[in-house]
C-alpha cells in the first residue's frame, strides 16, 4: 500500500535542508530503484519552482511500504529528522486513484 509521508519544517530550515540533502535524496532514490516511489518533492515557501533564500516549508512523499508501521519507521529515519529539519512528520494510507 502507499503511504503519504508529510514533513513540515522548522523555519530558517534552508541551511539544514542542504546539508541533509544528500543523504535524504539517497534514500529517495533508493525507493525509486525498488519502484516504491510514487512522488516526492518539497513545499516552496514562495510561488517558485526555485524559491532561493525564502527556502522550503515542507516535503511530501508518497511511496509504498509494507505497513503503515513500516512507513512511520522509515518516516523517522530520515536525515532531515535528524538534522532538525522537519518540526513534524505525518505518515497517512494513500490510496492513488487517478491517473
Amino acid at each position: 500500500m502507499y503511504y503519504a509521508v508529510s514533513g513540515r519544517d522548522v523555519p530558517d530550515s534552508l541551511s539544514k535542508r542542504q546539508a541533509a540533502r544528500p543523504a535524504h535524496l539517497a534514500r529517495l532514490e533508493q525507493l525509486k530503484n525498488e519502484g516504491r516511489l510514487l512522488a516526492a518533492g518539497p513545499h516552496p515557501a514562495i510561488d517558485a519552482d526555485d524559491p532561493g533564500p525564502a527556502g522550503f516549508t515542507g516535503s511530501l512523499i508518497i511511496a509504498e511500504f509494507d505497513s503503515l508501521d513500516d512507513a512511520r519507521a522509515w518516516a523517522e529515519a530520515d536525515p532531515y529528522v535528524a538534522a532538525g529539519v522537519y518540526a513534524e512528520v505525518s505518515v497517512l494510507p494513500f490510496r492513488k486513484v487517478l491517473p
